[in-house]
C-alpha cells in the first residue's frame, strides 16, 4: 500500500494546486470578518431622544431647543431623558407655556438619534435603546449560536457526502441570509437571518480549514490552518476602513453579500478531498484527482502508486464512536477543546468591548486586525521551527498574564487597556490557530471531521456566552477579565498533557493514533523516516512497517 504522505512527496506538497486551494477556501473570511460589521460597530447608548413632534400641530415654529425644553423631562444632572418625555396633551402652545406639563411616560413615537458618528446602526434603525438596551447582547450571541450550530451540521453532514459539497452548500447559506439581513424590516427577522448566516459561516470555516489541510504534506501543513486565520485577520482590519467610510451597516451587508457572490461561483470548481475519497473506497476518483493535482504541480505521479492504492472498504463505525471509543483521542480532544473553548471566551469578551476601551473604536478595531496579521505569520514559522507543544504552552501562558495585567491596570487607563487587549488578542489569535492544526494532526481521517466538528461546537459556545460574560460588567467591571484571565491560566496547565505533532504524517485510523502516538520516536527511528527533503521525521503507520519488504542483500 502506497502511504498518502509518499504519494503527496511526489505529486507536490505545497506546489501550485495547495496554493490556489488554499486562497480559494481562505478568502471569505476576510468576507466573514465583514459580517460581524452590525454587531461590532455600534453606539451602545447613542445620544438620543424621544421624538415628540407630536408638539408642532400646537405651534409648528418652535426650535429644536424650545421643543425639548416643553416635552423632555431633566435628569438630575441637568440633562434631557433618553428614554422618557411629558405625555402628549390636546391643549394650545399658550396653556403649555402657561401651565407646563408634568405627566412623564415612555417614549411614544420612537427617537431622535444623534447621527455623527454612524448614518445607521442596528440599535438606531431598530429603536434598540432603553428597556430595549439588552438585545444588540442578544444579537451577538445569537451569530454565535448560527456559527456553533453549522459545526454541528456540517461536520457530520461532511463526513457522508465529503468537504467539497459541504463547502458549497454552506457558503450559498451564507450569501443568502446576508442579503437577507440586510433587508430585514424588523429586529426579529434580523435575528433570525443572522443565525442562519451563522449556520453557513460555521460550516463553510469548518471544511475549507480541513478541505486545505487534508491536501498537504508534513512540511507545510500547519500553513493550511495559519493562512485561513490570517485571512480572518486581514479582514478585521479591512473592516475598521470600510465602516469608517460606510457608516451604514445595512450597505455593508450588501457589500459583503456582492463579494460572497464571486466565492460562490468558484466555489463549485473546488476538489474534494483525496484523503476524504479513499476513506470511504472511492479509489477511482481519488485517483484520477490526484493525477490531475500532480500535473498542476508538475509532479509525478508513478504507475507503481496508482497499483498500491487498495480498494478500501467504508469505515463501519461513525466518526463519532471511532472518537470516544479510544482513550487516547478523548484525551485530546477534551484537552484541546477546553482550551479552544477558554481562547473564545476571552477571545470575544475583548472584540465585542471594541467601543468600550476608551478610544477611537475605528483605530481600536484597526489596532485589533493588525496584531493579529503577525500573529498569524509567527504562528506559521515557530510551529514548523520550534513545534506544536512548546509554541502551544508558551502562547497561553504569556495570554494569561496579559490578561492578569488587563485586570490590574485597565481600568480607567484607556491606553493601558487598549494595548493589553490588543498583545492580549495576539496571543489568544496565536493560540487557537495551534488549536485549529492540533485537531486536524491529533484525529485520524476516519474521525477527523467529527472531531473538528464537535471541537468547534464547544470552543463556539464559549463565543456564545462572551456577551453575557460582558453583562457580569454591570455588578463590577472585573468580572469578565477575572473569568477569562482564569481560563486562559487553567487551559496553560493543560496544554502539557498534549504531545508534538511536528512532522508526523496524518493518522488514518484511530489505531495508528494508538500506536503511534503514545510511543516516542527513537533517535534511529526518526533518522530513518527522516525526508530528506523537508527536513522532518515522518512517522509511518505500523501496519505499513510490518507489510514492507525487507532489504534485498547484495
Amino acid at each position: 500500500m502506497a502511504d498518502f504522505g509518499e504519494i503527496l512527496r511526489n505529486i507536490g506538497e505545497f506546489g501550485t494546486f495547495q496554493k490556489l486551494l488554499i486562497c480559494a477556501v481562505s478568502f471569505p473570511n476576510i468576507l466573514f470578518s465583514f459580517e460581524l460589521a452590525c454587531v461590532l460597530f455600534i453606539q451602545s447608548d447613542p445620544d438620543r431622544h424621544c421624538n415628540t413632534d407630536w408638539i408642532l400641530k400646537a405651534d409648528a415654529n418652535l426650535t429644536l431647543q424650545e421643543q425639548l425644553n416643553l416635552t423632555i423631562p431633566l435628569e438630575q444632572d441637568g440633562s434631557f431623558s433618553r428614554c422618557r418625555m411629558f405625555a402628549p396633551v390636546d391643549w394650545d402652545i399658550g396653556a403649555i407655556r402657561e401651565h407646563g406639563l408634568n405627566e412623564t411616560t415612555v417614549c411614544q413615537n420612537g427617537w431622535e438619534y444623534e447621527r455623527s458618528l454612524y448614518t445607521a446602526t442596528i440599535i438606531t434603525d431598530f429603536d434598540l435603546v432603553c428597556d430595549r438596551a439588552h438585545l444588540p447582547q442578544v444579537a451577538q450571541s445569537v451569530i454565535m449560536l448560527g456559527v456553533l450550530l453549522g459545526a454541528l451540521l456540517f461536520g457530520p453532514f461532511a463526513e457522508a457526502v465529503g468537504r467539497k459539497r459541504a463547502a458549497q452548500i454552506s457558503m450559498v447559506v451564507v450569501l443568502m441570509f446576508t442579503v437577507a439581513s440586510a433587508l430585514s424590516p424588523n429586529y426579529w427577522l434580523f435575528l433570525l437571518s443572522e443565525f442562519l448566516m451563522g449556520v453557513g459561516s460555521g460550516g463553510f470555516r469548518l471544511n475549507g480549514i480541513i478541505l486545505a489541510t487534508e491536501w498537504i504534506g508534513v512540511s507545510k501543513r500547519s500553513w493550511g490552518a495559519c493562512i485561513t486565520q490570517l485571512c480572518s485577520a486581514t479582514g478585521h482590519a479591512i473592516l475598521a476602513g470600510l465602516v469608517y467610510l460606510v457608516r451604514d451597516w445595512r450597505l455593508t451587508q450588501l457589500i459583503t453579500a456582492a463579494l460572497l457572490a464571486v466565492v460562490c461561483v468558484y466555489i463549485w470548481f473546488l476538489p474534494e478531498s483525496a484523503r476524504w475519497l479513499l476513506d470511504r473506497g472511492r479509489t477511482e476518483e481519488a485517483k484520477e484527482l490526484l493525477l490531475k493535482v500532480a500535473a498542476v504541480n508538475k509532479g509525478r505521479f508513478p504507475d507503481s502508486h496508482l497499483e498500491k492504492i487498495p480498494v478500501k472498504e467504508t469505515e463501519k463505525k461513525s466518526g463519532f464512536f471511532i472518537l470516544f471509543q479510544s482513550s487516547v483521542l478523548r484525551r485530546y480532544f477534551f484537552t484541546v477543546v477546553f482550551v479552544w473553548f477558554s481562547l473564545n471566551v476571552a477571545y470575544y469578551c475583548i472584540s465585542f468591548n471594541v467601543g468600550n476601551f476608551g478610544l477611537d473604536v475605528f483605530m481600536t478595531q484597526l489596532f485589533f486586525g493588525l496584531t493579529e496579521m503577525p500573529a498569524q505569520l509567527l504562528c506559521m514559522w515557530l510551529l514548523e521551527a520550534l513545534g506544536r507543544r512548546i509554541s502551544f504552552i508558551s502562547t497561553l501562558l504569556v495570554g494569561g498574564l496579559l490578561s492578569v495585567l488587563m485586570l490590574v491596570f485597565s481600568h480607567g487607563n484607556p491606553i493601558a487597556g487598549t494595548t493589553l487587549a490588543t498583545f492580549g488578542r495576539f496571543t489568544f489569535i496565536w493560540a487557537a490557530s495551534i488549536c485549529n492544526v492540533y485537531l486536524q494532526e491529533l484525529f485520524p481521517t476516519s474521525c477527523r471531521q467529527t472531531a473538528f466538528g464537535l471541537g468547534t461546537i464547544i470552543c463556539r459556545s464559549g463565543s456564545l456566552i462572551a456577551p453575557l460574560v460582558n453583562i457580569l460588567a454591570t455588578y463590577h467591571w472585573s468580572i469578565p477579565m477575572a473569568t477569562f484571565s482564569s481560563l486562559i491560566l487553567i487551559s496553560g496547565g493543560l496544554s502539557f498533557l498534549l504531545p508534538e505533532t511536528r512532522g508526523i504524517e496524518l493518522p488514518d485510523s484511530a489505531d495508528e493514533v494508538e500506536n503511534n502516538r503514545n510511543k516516542k520516536t527513537t533517535k534511529k527511528e526518526c533518522e530513518s523516516n527522516t525526508d530528506i527533503k523537508s527536513k522532518v521525521c515522518v512517522r509511518k503507520p505500523a501496519s505499513l512497517h510490518a507489510s514492507s519488504s525487507p532489504p534485498k542483500v547484495k
